[in-house]
Order: C-alpha cells, then structure tokens, then sequence
C-alpha cells in the first residue's frame, strides 16, 4: 500500500532541504521549487478525499518508542483534511506572493525553507494520530514560526516580535506536554482513537481540571487568546507573507485546532463553558475594540485576527452541536479573508513604502484594482451580506441568542456578539475609508502604481473564494464543512441548511444593528476624537518586558555570584553540587551496601600503585604545566591497563585513545597560558580544596568499587545473549552502542556535534578579535615534522581496520575516528594550522553533518517498511573470490557515528591551533604576562 500520509508529510520537509542547499540559483526556482511542497501535498488530498467524503479515516501507523506510547501515527479525518488543505492552498498562494514581494536583499533559499519547515511542522500537528507526536510538531511550529518572525533579524522589532512569540508560546507547549502526559496515564494511551473513546473517563476523572487547565494554556498561548494576546501584533515585524500565513491558516489556528480535535474529550462540563466561553468574549472584544484605534494597516489586522480567534473559541466553548459547525465554518472564511487582507497591505506597502494609515488615502485612484480586492476582503471580514463572513457571523449570532444556563451568562455572551459585530464594521470600515477614500496620500516613499500582475493573483483567488462562498454557500463550501464538523460530532451532527436568506429573524436584526452600530461608532469617534493622535501601548508588551528585564537581572546577579569569572570557581560550585546530589540519597538511609569483596591479584596491585603515585606526582607538579600534563597522562594510561586488566579491551581502547587526544588538547592549550601556575596566596584555600578533592575522590572511588563489585546476574547476561543471534555482533559494546541503545548514542553524538559547532564559534570569533586573544607562544615539541606525517596513512589503515572489525571485535567508529583525530592533531601541535590545512583542508563542520545524516537515514529507514526507529538488518551476501560475508545495517549508523566523532573532535582542537597568540590578555582577575610568565589573580571566596 502506497503510505500517502507519509508522502504528504515528507514533501514540505524535503523540498525545504532542497531549497535551503540550492545555493545560486535563479530566485524562480526556488520560487518554484518551494511552491512544489504544497501543489504536490494537495493532488495527495485530493487522491484521499474520496475515503474522507464518505466517512473514513486513514491511517498510518509506524512504531517508534511504545515503551513510553509515542509511535509515529499519522490520522486524517474530515478535521485534519480540513486544515490540511488550508495550510497547503494558502501555502501555495503564499509562495507565488512571497516571489514577488521579497526584495533583492533577501535570501529566498532561507525564507522558503523556514516557510516550508514551518508547513511541514503545521501539517505534522493536523495529522497526528498520537498525542506525543501532536506535542513535538507543536513546539516545532513554534521554533519555525521563530525563524520566519525574525527572518529580517538585522531589525530590532522583529528579534523583539520573534522572541516575544517563542516564550509565550513554547510556554504553552510546555503545559500542553503535561496535560498531554495526563490524558495518557488516565487514558493509559496516547493514541487519538484510545482518547476520543475514552472521554467520559477523562471528564470524570479527578485530574480533568488540570488536564482542562493546562490543554488551554496551550491553546489560548497559540491563539493568542486573552492574556496572551500580546504578542501577535508584535509578531507583525515579520514579512508580510509570513504574517498572511501565520495569522490567517496555520500559527494561530494551531490553538484552535487543537481545541476542535480535543473538543470531544474535554467539553460537556460546566468548566469548560465557563471558562472556554469568558477567555473567548474576553479576547473577542479586547481585539474588536483595539484594532479600532491602530495606525498600522498589519496592526489592525493582527488585532482584527485576535479578534476572531475569540469569536471561535467562544463558539467551542458553547459547546453545542450548531456551534461547533458555525466554529468550524467561521475557521474557513477567517482564513480566506485575512490572508487576503494582509496581503493587500502588503502589496501597499510594497508599492507605496509605508503601512501607515495616516500616510495613506485616496489610493483607490491610483491603486483601483488592489483597491478593489481589499474592500471587498474588508466587507468579508465585516460580515456585509453576500459574502462568507456573513455567513458565520449570522450563525454565531444565532448560537448567542441560544445559550441556556444562567441568565447572567446569557446575557453577557449575547452583549458581547452584539459589541463585536459593531467593532467589527468599526474597524473594518476604518481600514477602508482610511486608507482608499479620503485626502491622500501624504509624503509616500514611492508613487503609489499597480502591483505586478502574478503578485495580486493571490488576493484574487481568495477574494473569488469570498464572493463564491458567500453567493453559493451549499454549493461550494458546503461539503467540506460537513466532513470536518461530522468527524467531530459524529451522531450528534445537527441538521442545518447554508443559504443566504433565512428569513427575517433575530440574527439577521442583531445584524443589521451592528452595521450601523458599527458605521455610528466609527464617525462618532471621528467626531469626537482624533483617532490619528491616539497613541496605544501594550500593557501586555510592558508587562512581558518588565517580567524579561526582572529574569535578566536576576540571572546576572547569580552567574556573578557563582561564575565571576574564575574556572576555580565554577569548578568548586560544580564539585559541591556533585557532592550533595551523591549524599542526597543516603541522608535517608544511612546503611551503606556492603560489596562483596575479591581478592586483587600481584598486577592489579601494580596498576593500582602506578595510578597513586601518578596522581601524586601530577598534585606535586601541578606548577610546572607541561611536566604535570606528561604526568597526568600516565593516570589516564593506568586507567587503561585497569580496564585490559578486567577485561573490557573496547574501553580500554577508547581510554587510551581519549587520553591521546586530551594530550592534543592539553598541549595545544598551552600556547595561551604561562608556563608555570600562579602561587597560592591562601593556606586557608589549600586546606579547603584539599578537604572538598579528598572528599569527592572518595565517593568516587567508592562508587566505582562498588559497581565493580556488585553481583555479576543484570542486564549483561541477557545483553551477552541477544547480541550475536539478535543484533548480529559478538563484540556486545559496539552493539549496545549502534543497535541496543542506539537512541541513546544518537542523542550523544547530534550533542557532541553541536558542543563542536559551538567551540568552533566561540574559538572563531576569538581568533577574529584581537582584542580576545589568549597569551603565550607556540609550544615546541622535541617532535620531528616528518614523523607526524607518517602517522597519519598508518592511522588511517588502522582507523579503518578498526571500523571494520568494530561489530564482532574490539574497535567501532568512536575508537575509528579517535584513532584519525591523533595524528592530524599532533600535526596541529607540532606544525601549526596553517601547514596542517593546507595539505588535507577536511570541512569539518561538514563532516559533522555528514555523519548526523548518515545516522539519522539508518534510522528512518527501518520506519519505512514498517520496523521501530533504528532498527538493525542483516545479510550474507556471497561475494566472488571471498565467499559469504556477514553484513548488518548497523555498519551505517557507525560511519555516522565515525564522522562525527572524527569531525567533531578535529574541529574543537584544530582551532585551538588557529587562535593567535596576543602580548597581554586583560581579565577582570588580573592582567596576563607573557614576559613575566605569572598572572595575577583575586582570591576565591
């Protein structure tokens, strides 16, 4: 069977992929490249509407961790095709306007992939059939939506908007997580179909107002629903394009999409009508009344669309069959309308050079065509008759005046519909006269003119849309709205016709009061006030930067308290910390386990006594820098022998090996310090130290006893089992490593890798800055060039010996890619970076990446035929000349492993080599010289 949501997920992810490495090429086809992603997306709807027209759902089940209930379980019903195709009609339209609207100084490759990313991430959310998988598609539209906000970062607003949209909402995210992880140990499931059956479980339940509470947390953050507002408007600085498809189909509907498909399962209590239907009045007028008083044609907008997002929210919160329709309906027509809307103000914006609605005017005479499309968009939004937001505006109409319950609720979720619907003609009436009738316009950057024809195509089509549904409502609209609205109602579908005309009624009336409530609202405050002087803050942008300022200062009063910068410092405050967490557990239990002790036998003792002395030795010459490095790897070396000795010859190895390359490190580090250690000014500190070392030595030689002592039945016996018949490898280390954890081994090296990236930054930035320079001169090593040289063929053959031989002997590709790191790193010392570079000239970073998508494509691929994430094949494949050979697909996922390790740790040592020394480096402890090969330093307290 051909996986068609697999396909339909996988197509925005990889064209944004595409696009992002197709550097040089002409801006239409990236153009066209990205607008591939949701042309093609929307044939596979169109393939699978038949199944979701007649009822079905389709689905797409891939095992991932059932250990914890994630599996990556794709769901399409008339819900998620709805949305669905929004996210990938509006994404189209969004693309072929982005074409023409972003300027020459934009990256288009950049732009187009965080757009699409973020499509990707929106279509993953609607999709989802398991709630853990809706989880992480959620916070992704949140990181996503952060790149797209701050796409122009060189502008203070956009960094400010971005961030802004990133804490409140992946603060939401964090909540949604926690009230996911609640429905799952109730449910005792995470799977959609286990949840909706199981909803009168979670409704009486003790934990259903807190699963309640922090679901719409996540909700109301999303949807920027009152008090989280704020950060929609702000999120404005974003292009326009950006902004028409957050804010009309996909950001901000991702909240009440959410609450739509969790609707079934938490609404029909008191609770959540209460408190659903107040956030949504609440948010339905705040945003009403504020968009009448901005200046901004996005601000108006953006606060027009909080606005709405109110208006569904209360009708989900009615809770009632007819308002869960007209909540749907009016999710539609919102999207048709405002992303028409914003990309009207953008196509002004674009041809005039200015949003500014006192700057405007008049530009129905030069602009008529644009003029036109954006008036009738604005009347949409209005609710005038004969176009689709009438429509829902009459059904939610009707869905106030039939709320039960008390009469005091009753009352105020008629009043506030009615204020609505008057602010709603206020501000959209402003939008129109303001800006295409008037006097005008006044000191525009550009003559106002006609878009490029191919940029109002866009509009066009949505405006048609508009028109279409609001003319032919059953005959356009009619079928899609059904299909969503049954897959949430099911049974209880009501019965309702779509039409224009319903008869003169009390909707109707409420209607036609709010049309001229709305037009004598407008011109009395005309009259009464200047709306061009009214300036608004954000109380709600105060607040958050006050509360971001408070955290910042708070935060640099704790890292000076702890980390002023003294390495001595911060490692005492790390030690202690380390220490009280290892007691923390016995301070309940003081009874210590007693370890079954064994007899040592003569060359165990010696190793042992090597290691002491060793570590004396190294204390005792710790002023001498170069002569206690050369010491203390003789630690290293008799922690190697120590595990040869009890026979784990992989760890031995991949000790020995870090050992050299902490050498490297340690050598190359110091270039950049004196010679000798400063002198201890304190005994006070000696004795302070002395105890906390002596302490911490302590337990951590107790724990390693312990563990070395402890009974030999766990895990390892059913580990030394399963490796070869299971995972088809005898060495049991590799196979933990690359099969049995390989998760685990995963996150490990995508973390070592982005600790490279970083130390390459951070190091870059120092060799680029002179002022940052470190002290000190190029180490001189009694090493010939020439044998350096050798080393690296020999290291290589055996690099690739070891890999090889890594599954069922000692080796794999962390020890592989040591054993490479070595002698490139000793060229680096001995040699410099510029003769090492210029011979071999390896990308790391590149590496790096290589690697990480070599092991993440070993571990999708067994997810495409239906096995668990990083599962691991074999074959025998008979081969001439040699006969049959043993092959296991872990082998892939150890070349990742290998690269990254090798091309992680080469570029963290190999800038150290590059970073020039300075004469003197100023500190806030003191000043280092060179000269005098000393430093002056302030006491630790």
């Amino acid at each position: 069977m051909i996986p068609f949501l697999e396909i339909l997920l996988a197509l925005p992810f990889a064209m944004a992929l595409v696009v992002a490495l197709l550097r040089g090429v002409p801006r239409g086809v990236t153009a066209w490249l990205a607008a591939a992603a949701p042309l093609l997306g929307l044939l596979v709807l169109a393939w699978l509407t038949p199944a979701v027209m007649a009822g079905h759902v389709v689905h797409g089940d891939h095992a991932w961790m059932p250990q914890i209930g994630l599996s990556f379980a794709l769901r399409l019903d008339g819900l998620a095709w709805m949305f669905a195709g929004l996210v990938l009609a509006i994404g189209a339209l969004v693309v072929m306007y982005a074409h023409y609207y972003l300027s020459r100084n934009d990256s288009a490759p950049r732009f187009f992939a965080y757009l699409l990313l973020f499509m990707g991430a929106m279509l993953g959310m609607v999709l989802a059939g398991n709630l853990l998988l809706l989880v992480i598609f959620w916070e992704l539209t949140s990181i996503s939506s952060f790149l797209l906000i701050g796409f122009w970062s060189q502008r203070k607003d956009a960094r400010e908007g971005a961030r802004m949209a990133l804490v409140i909402t992946g603060g939401g995210g964090l909540a949604l997580l926690a009230g996911v992880l609640l429905i799952g140990r109730i449910v005792g499931s995470y799977e959609l179909d286990a949840v909706f059956a199981a909803g009168d479980v979670i409704r009486a339940s003790d934990w259903y107002p807190v699963v309640l509470g922090l679901v719409l947390a996540g909700v109301f953050t999303k949807s920027a629903q009152f008090p989280f507002h704020f950060w929609l408007p702000h999120a404005m600085a974003a292009p326009t394009p950006v902004s028409a498809y957050l804010h009309s189909a996909t950001m901000v509907k991702a909240g009440v999409f959410l609450l739509a498909r969790l609707h079934p399962v938490l609404s029909g209590t008191d609770l959540f009508f209460y408190v659903v239907c107040t956030i949504g009045a609440l948010t339905l007028l705040i945003g009403a009344w504020n968009a009448i008083f901005q200046h901004d044609l996005k601000g108006l907008l953006a606060y027009s669309t909080i606005s709405h997002l109110g208006l569904i929210t209360l009708l989900f919160g009615l809770s009632k069959p007819m308002a869960v329709v007209a909540g749907v309906f009016h999710i539609l027509n919102h999207a048709t309308f405002k992303a028409s809307l914003f990309m009207a103000a953008g196509i002004i914006d674009h041809e005039t050079g200015t949003r500014d609605m006192r700057r405007l005017g008049n530009l129905r005479r030069s602009m008529p065509f644009t003029s036109a499309l954006a008036i009738i968009a604005s009347l949409a939004m209005a609710g005038i008759p004969l176009l689709n937001g009438f429509l829902s505006k009459e059904m939610f109409f009707a869905e106030a005046l039939d709320v039960g319950g008390g009469g005091g609720m009753r009352i105020a979720i008629i009043t506030a519909a009615f204020l609505a619907g008057v602010f709603g003609v206020a501000y959209s009436l402003r939008f129109v006269l303001e800006t295409f009738f008037g006097k005008g316009p006044r000191a525009l950057e550009h003559e106002p003119h006609e878009p490029p024809r191919w940029m109002k195509i866009p509009v066009e089509i949505l405006v048609v849309v508009c028109l279409a549904v609001g003319v032919l409502p059953a005959l356009t609209v009619a079928p899609v709205l059904d299909a969503a609205a049954r897959s949430m109602l099911g049974d209880a579908m009501p019965s309702y016709s779509l039409a224009v005309w319903h008869g003169l009624n009390l909707p109707l009336l409420m209607s036609m009061g709010g049309l001229v409530g709305g037009i004598a609202l407008y011109f009395g405050l005309r009259k009464l006030l200047d709306l061009h002087a009214i300036m608004r803050e954000s109380l709600g942008r105060r607040l958050f930067q006050i509360n971001l300022e408070a955290m910042f200062r708070l935060a640099r009063r704790f890292t000076d308290a702890l980390a002023n910068g003294s390495l001595q410092r911060s490692l005492l405050w790390l030690v202690l910390a380390a220490l009280a967490a290892a007691a923390a557990p016995f301070l309940r239990d003081a009874q210590l386990p007693v370890p079954r002790l064994h007899t040592m036998p003569a060359l165990g003792w010696l190793v042992w006594l090597g290691l002491v002395a060793a570590t004396v030795c190294t204390v005792a010459l710790y002023r001498q820098r170069l002569l206690a490095i050369i010491v203390m790897s003789v630690v290293g070396l008799m922690v190697s022998l120590a595990f040869a000795f009890l026979s784990a010859p992989d760890l031995a190895l991949t000790q020995l090996l870090v050992e050299m390359v902490t050498l490297a490190l340690m050598l190359l580090a110091l270039n950049y310090l004196p010679s000798a250690s400063p002198l201890e000014r304190s005994r006070l500190r000696k004795l302070r130290d002395a105890a906390i070392a002596a302490v911490a030595g302590a337990g951590v030689g107790g724990l390693a006893f312990a563990v070395m002592t402890r009974p030999v039945d766990t895990i390892a016996g059913e580990l030394l089992a399963r490796s070869l018949p299971e995972a088809y490898g005898s060495n049991v280390v590799n196979v933990i490593l690359v099969d049995f954890r390989g998760f685990d081994t995963m996150g490990e090296i995508t973390v070592f890798g982005i600790a490279a990236l970083v130390v390459h930054a951070l190091l870059r930035r120092a060799r680029m800055l002179p002022e940052k320079h470190m002290p000190g001169g190029p180490a001189q090593l009694p090493v010939p060039a020439d044998l350096t040289q050798i080393l690296f063929p020999l290291a290589m053959t055996v690099s690739i010996y070891l890999f090889l031989r890594g599954h069922n002997a000692p080796g794999g590709g962390f020890i592989a890619g040591l054993v490479l790191a070595v002698p490139l790193l000793m060229q680096y010392v001995v040699q410099g970076a510029a003769s090492v570079e210029s011979r071999f000239g390896f990308n790391y970073v590149a590496c790096i990446g290589i690697g990480l998508a070599i092991a993440a494509f070993t571990g999708v691929a067994p997810m495409l035929f239906g096995y668990p994430f990083l599962t691991s094949g074999h074959a025998e494949p008979v081969l001439p000349w040699i006969g049959e050979v043993g092959l296991a697909s872990a082998i892939g996922f150890d070349i990742g492993v290998y690269l990254v390790v090798f091309g992680g740790s080469m570029l963290i040592l190999s800038m150290m080599g590059t970073v020039k020394p300075s004469p003197k480096l100023p500190s806030r402890h003191g000043v280092i010289d060179p000269a005098r090969r000393s430093v002056r330093t302030g006491e630790l307290h």
